[in-house]
């Protein structure tokens, strides 16, 4: 027996260890009674790269460790903010200074009590040059941080700051497992201690994380004993592991979401959810890149991509296009900033202007160099790896030649993203509830680790974003937004391409499950399984 065999064989033991599922193809139509225990198996395309979440730029890392950390604040499932780990709090008259009561019933998960000493703590080390972090911003704003008591934390800021209150929705990190200690090589990135309502339990590299349920939970114990993500970096393989129970609950890609799961027997087995996501792809460009320098080069390839195409062929009509850093439905989206339609004639008179010339080999150039660049995409997303290829079509009959390279993703984030070794690359962000994109665009954001990885530097944006930052008034606000849409749309940093609606399939044995403006995931400590349907017994 091989290594590779006995290794498949230990995995699929451990999932299947005490299985039992029912036969009966009505068995998961009843609600049920609410009931402690069973797992719910997710996957992830990638692993988790760090589960310190000031440390972690990807959406991996930070949706395990959602589970095990909790901030001071929260959003509820219609996006209003509520309390978390403050139980109240309380805003001066003139918008500078928040002061948080805090729940005096929260314990690490090693039993210590949680107090403010913690979330000052947390405060003093993300502000800390020497924390290699992505979120310093927000609170580098923070004029005066005090301990008032134990449990009382007041800040005050030099000027009111719009995202003040939800920025406290940051991870609050354990004061007596970190202090004077190197956070970056703390154990607590392999093996994290939180106050949330799951509780850390293995990770074996490669192949899962798991979390258990923290019975000592302050907004009560989950239902679900246990947590697993599979690391699965393939979105066909992950399919496969979803309809032979290998897992309970996956996005599924276009394909999967529209052809591949309308059929009886898969509609009784899964529940499907449908949401516009909170999230969009783009194409990146590096902008040190002597030819990406240009916005007329990049304005030439986003009338020479055809989004509609991508939206119909790829995403079979499981997307809307975007124009921006926002989706349609946002308070603070414009819908009337430049849009770029497909045009090649468009795309190669603006690249004439640009200087290239078309040379007999069907390639522009310019200054003898021919017009080609590689696009990096991650290892496991076919729709990334799809719109790539249709790119490089595209693109090839205006005469730029394109490469594509998939990466694993691990390597992707931290050899070519994290260290800007790259020309292109198609990616997604989340977008906030809260407009504020600050650390993605702002020019003083492009140091190691942070998000503004392409460079980009526009002086009005910048200005744009710390007057929005510093106004209560929402009209002043959605102002200065509207103006930065309008600015990313003449500059076109990106190629903007589409938002993607969130096509989830969850088993049904999950009941609880409650769609809301905030998603499915906001409650998941209230999803059960009644006792009867339960497949996995601890």
């Amino acid at each position: 027996m091989t290594v590779k065999h006995f290794i498949s064989i230990t995995i699929l033991l451990f999932f299947c260890l005490f299985c039992t599922k029912s036969k009966d193809p009505h068995f998961y139509d009843e609600r049920g009674t609410p009931a402690y225990g069973d797992t719910i198996i997710t996957a992830s395309i990638g692993e988790p790269s760090n589960l310190i979440p000031i440390l972690a730029t990807d959406s991996p890392s930070h949706e395990v460790a959602s589970f095990i950390y909790n901030g001071l604040v929260k959003y509820d499932k219609n996006l209003r903010i509520v309390g978390n780990l403050a139980e109240s709090w309380e805003v001066s008259k003139d918008n500078l200074t928040i002061t948080f009561k805090l729940r005096r019933d929260v314990k690490w998960h090693d039993g210590v009590p949680f107090t403010a000493h913690d979330v000052m703590f947390t405060y003093k080390l993300i502000t800390d040059p020497k924390t290699p972090t992505a979120y310093a911003g927000d609170f580098l704003l923070v004029k005066e941080a005090r301990v008032i008591d134990d449990y009382t934390f007041r800040i005050t800021y030099s000027k009111p700051f719009a995202p003040g209150l939800i920025s406290w929705s940051t991870a609050i990190l354990p004061k007596h497992l970190l202090e004077g200690k190197d956070i970056t090589n703390s154990p607590l990135s392999r093996k994290p201690v939180g106050t949330g309502p799951y509780k850390f339990y293995e990770w074996i590299p490669g192949e899962r994380v798991v979390l258990t349920a923290n019975g000592e939970y302050f907004e009560g114990r989950p239902y679900i004993n246990r947590y697993i993500m599979r690391v699965i970096p393939d979105s066909a393989t992950m399919f496969l592991e979803l309809k032979r129970y290998g897992i309970d609950m996956m996005g599924l890609t276009p394909i999967q979401a529209v052809r591949q799961t309308d059929y009886p027997a898969f509609k009784r087995e899964f529940n499907k959810f449908r949401y516009l996501s909170f999230g969009y792809v783009y194409l990146g460009y590096n902008l040190k890149h002597p030819f990406f320098k240009d916005k007329r080069v990049r304005q030439a390839i986003s009338y020479a991509i055809n989004k509609k195409e991508i939206i119909d062929g790829i995403l079979l009509g499981q997307g809307v296009e975007a124009d921006g850093p926002y989706k349609p439905d946002m308070w603070a989206y414009n819908g009337n900033v430049k849009k770029y339609p497909y045009d090649r004639q468009k795309a190669k008179a603006l690249l004439s202007e640009a200087g290239f010339k078309m040379g007999q080999d069907n390639i522009l150039y310019k200054g003898g160099i021919p017009f080609e660049f590689t696009i990096l995409v991650n290892q496991g997303n076919d729709v990334r790896i799809k719109c790539a290829e249709l790119i490089q079509k595209r693109l090839s009959e205006i005469g730029i030649k394109v490469k594509i390279r998939v990466i694993e993703w691990a390597s992707f984030i931290n050899e070519f993203i994290d260290k800007r070794d790259f020309e292109a690359v198609i990616l997604g962000w989340s977008i906030p509830h809260d407009p504020d994109i600050f650390d993605i665009w702002h020019s003083s954001k492009q140091g190691k680790k942070e998000l503004n990885f392409i460079s980009f530097e526009n002086k009005e944006v910048d200005e744009l974003l710390v007057k929005a930052r510093h106004t209560l008034d929402i009209e002043e606000r959605k102002r200065c937004y509207f103006r930065i849409q309008e600015i990313l749309a003449e500059e076109q940093p990106y190629t903007f391409l589409f938002v993607p609606y969130a096509n989830v399939a969850i088993h049904k044995r999950f009941k609880g499950i409650e769609p809301a403006p905030a998603g499915i995931m906001y409650d998941f400590i209230k999803w059960y399984v009644p006792e009867k349907q339960m497949r996995y017994i601890q």
